[in-house]
């Protein structure tokens, strides 16, 4: 589970890998080709014009591909990470959980020197995005107060050889260090490692109710390895870096300072404008011998990295304040972010809606609800519709809660807020037999002779 390098052997083996070995330009053309599989085989691109290191992507935008690398199928993840996180919680002073400092780190093998960003394949992925980016790296830091370490997934916009424009959301515990650091007129020092294996980058992206501040969340990547994650010291500046990652940037957000960063495809589906938003000085460069350069296609890999964290944090807290509660899942078409079906089985009237409230609380970028019962495929949106049709009434089963926290990242949402609405689409408590469905036996194919 270390590094990029074990997991196209892996992904090859079981059929999961296209190699593409037809040239391709940086510019546009390499997210064209990735986008033809988006949700299929992960894609390793050979040649990259220009440049003599090959690019992954994909990793993330297919639960089976990513079931096949830790022996799970594509619905036991969730829970799997869920579980993680819970041992992480219930002893997160372990030592065998604690990150390690190793001496020789793959991704120092070799020094760029000076410092250029432009030595390295990175994409401009969207058609109008503002140049290229690193769409996918894990960022440390350590908060300026206590020392605890931050990791966390941001874009990052290369402006020139040594030089990055940076969005860091509101609420972010970065964007938190950066803010004390900025009014000590002090630069938050910063390392930005990319192709980090999938462990590291599931804790990056954990949600911050479950993992507060003054914790250190790559605990729970050293939960999901089955071993300390290895880290590395960085030459220049405090953090340390993923030791197996592909390469590392070694930086410094600069206080006071504002440079252009956009537009980008975000995973809204729609482009974040251009603005003046946060610059990185990149202070040093290393690299593997031989990396393999990570990319991330906006779109079902986001909805992943979302959807693994953010459906085990909101069963699990489901799960905590009320019975009947089977699965959560966070619907790609919702935009990963905005939209959760509830599956669940209400002990009495008004579970449901106090479900969606609990939703709502538990991710709160969340903007739709809807819950139906155990009896509805919540991964078959054509079902979930169904629920909706036969279960649901306007009048008494809908919830509106107005002027809420939105995720910024979406259009719909102004200065920070944004109206939210539940569905429930559960049948009565006590269920009439009038609600039961039609069902057939079960039978095994394979019993049958058929032409």
């Amino acid at each position: 589970m270390r590094d990029l390098q074990a997991y196209i052997r892996v992904l090859e083996e079981k059929g999961r890998l296209a190699r593409v070995r037809t040239e391709v330009d940086l510019m546009h053309e390499l997210a064209g080709v990735a986008k033809l599989f988006e949700g299929k085989e992960v894609v390793l691109f050979e040649k990259v014009r220009g440049y003599s290191m090959p690019v992954l992507i994909g990793l993330m935008w297919n639960r089976e591909n990513l079931g096949a690398l830790f022996g799970l199928s594509a619905r036991e993840l969730p829970f799997h990470i869920g579980e993680a996180t819970a041992a992480w919680k219930s002893d997160p002073a372990n030592p065998a959980l604690q990150p390690i400092i190793v001496d020789k780190a793959p991704a120092q093998d070799v020094r760029i020197e000076p410092a250029d960003l432009t030595s390295l394949p990175t994409p401009v992925l969207a058609l109008s995005d503002g140049g290229p980016y690193l769409s996918n790296s894990v960022v440390i830091a350590k908060d300026p107060d206590t020392g605890v370490r931050n990791t966390s997934i941001h874009r990052c916009m290369l402006t020139a050889p040594d030089r990055l424009t940076f969005l860091m959301d509101k609420g972010r515990h970065l964007r938190d260090y950066y803010e004390r650091a900025e009014k000590r007129n002090q630069p938050l020092e910063i390392t930005i490692s990319n192709g980090a294996n999938i462990p590291c980058a599931i804790a990056a992206v954990t949600p911050g109710g479950v993992a507060p501040a003054d914790m250190d969340e790559l605990g729970i990547a050293s939960v999901l390895l089955g071993e300390p994650v290895r880290l590395c010291k960085s030459l220049t500046v405090a953090p340390e870096g993923l030791a197996d990652a592909q390469f590392i940037i070694e930086g410094e957000l600069l206080p006071h300072v504002r440079e252009p960063e956009g537009p980008f495809g975000e995973v809204s589906g729609y482009y974040a404008a251009r603005d003046d938003r946060w610059v990185v000085r990149v202070k040093a460069l290393t690299r593997r011998n031989n990396p393999v350069i990570h990319s991330l296609l906006p779109g079902a890999e986001v909805y992943n990295y979302v959807g693994l964290t953010a459906e085990a944090a909101v069963f699990r807290s489901l799960s905590a304040q009320m019975g009947g509660v089977h699965n959560v899942h966070l619907a790609h078409s919702g935009g990963g972010f905005y939209s959760a079906v509830v599956q669940m089985d209400p002990k009495a009237p008004g579970f449901a809606k106090q479900a969606i409230l609990a939703a709502f609380a538990a991710f709160p970028p969340l903007q739709i609800v809807t819950v139906v019962n155990s009896d509805v495929d919540i991964w078959n949106a054509a079902d979930v519709q169904w629920a909706m049709a036969t279960r649901f009434s306007p009048d008494s089963d809908m919830l509106v809660i107005k002027n809420s926290y939105g995720h910024e990242l979406n259009p719909q949402v102004k200065e920070g807020l944004v109206s939210k609405i539940g569905f429930d689409c559960t049948c009565p408590v006590p269920r009439p037999a009038s609600y039961d469905r039609v069902s057939f036996q079960k039978v095994d194919r394979a019993a049958y002779l058929i032409e």
